[in-house]
């Protein structure tokens, strides 16, 4: 997910979606544990989306205040 994305979302847009992808990293991680993963990479790519959304939520809200 590309950062303009992101940076186009509400805050509470940003929630929502740091949920979702906790949900999918928790899923990949699961998946990983079995020996059912289709592609290990994507766990890294997640936790680093992950990392982009919280730091634009930072950012909307230090700016907000």
């Amino acid at each position: 997910m590309k950062p303009a994305e992101l940076r186009a979302m509400t805050v509470d847009e940003l929630i929502n979606k740091e949920h979702d992808l906790r949900k999918e990293l928790f899923n990949l991680k699961f998946q990983q544990a079995t020996g059912e993963i289709e592609n290990p990479m994507r766990i890294n790519t997640v936790k680093k989306d992950i990392a982009r959304v919280l730091t634009i939520k930072s950012e909307k809200l230090k700016a907000g205040r």
